[in-house]
């Protein structure tokens, strides 16, 4: 990948949220010059976004990038609807989907084939729009639907406050490790808006490398 592909990979409003990030918050003034090389970069298409997420749920990254490869094995490289619903519950389950994650993937499957949810409008509907759509769909919460604001319509002001990395990294950096409350992760926010997104992102990567 050329340095020109590197650069239209980063969200345009990138740089202007590090200048804010840096000038209102001291904790991320230190942190963000520590990771020079990172940013957000969207994935994959609306569907295979979301099937990747319940697909991964409540595993180690190493068994649901396993689980993850069979499934396109199964469903094809680019998984669809259409393919999800061909292979059925007996195709996810061989592939190693428990029995409710493969009712779950089948579920989001319906879902996009039968236009339950508007994907082709998610990127001009607001922030709760985009969520009440998502968590219609059977093994998609919020802490899903705000991953997926983050990951693939790379909205800039998202504050995930069920996300345990996130409140990890609020405990380490602002209260010398004491465990923290929604409330107070909240309070230390709203330094950062309008760019919350780019916040939980610098304070992921201070935990380790980022496996969202």
């Amino acid at each position: 990948m050329s340095s020109a592909d590197i650069t239209v990979a980063k969200p345009a409003y990138w740089e202007d949220a590090v200048a804010h990030l840096v000038r209102r918050d001291r904790i991320l003034k230190k942190l963000i010059p520590k990771h020079p090389e990172v940013w957000l970069k969207s994935r994959g298409t609306p569907f295979v976004t979301l099937a990747r997420s319940i697909v991964g749920q409540q595993i180690t990254t190493r068994a649901a990038e396993s689980i993850w490869q069979r499934f396109t094995q199964a469903a094809g490289s680019r998984p669809s609807p259409a393919s999800v619903l061909r292979i059925g519950e007996p195709g996810l389950r061989e592939a190693g989907l428990s029995k409710r994650k493969a009712e779950y993937v089948l579920d989001l499957a319906v879902h996009f084939s039968e236009r339950k949810v508007h994907p082709e409008r998610w990127s001009v509907m607001e922030d709760e729009a985009v969520i009440e759509e998502l968590v219609a769909i059977r093994g998609i919460g919020r802490w899903t639907a705000e991953m997926f604001l983050i990951f693939n319509l790379q909205r800039p002001d998202v504050l995930p406050l069920d996300d345990l990395g996130l409140l990890k990294a609020i405990s380490l950096h602002y209260f010398s490790g004491e465990p923290v409350s929604r409330f107070e992760a909240r309070e230390v926010s709203l330094a950062w808006q309008p760019w919350r997104t780019v916040a939980t992102w610098y304070l992921w990567h201070s935990l380790e490398p980022i496996q969202y």
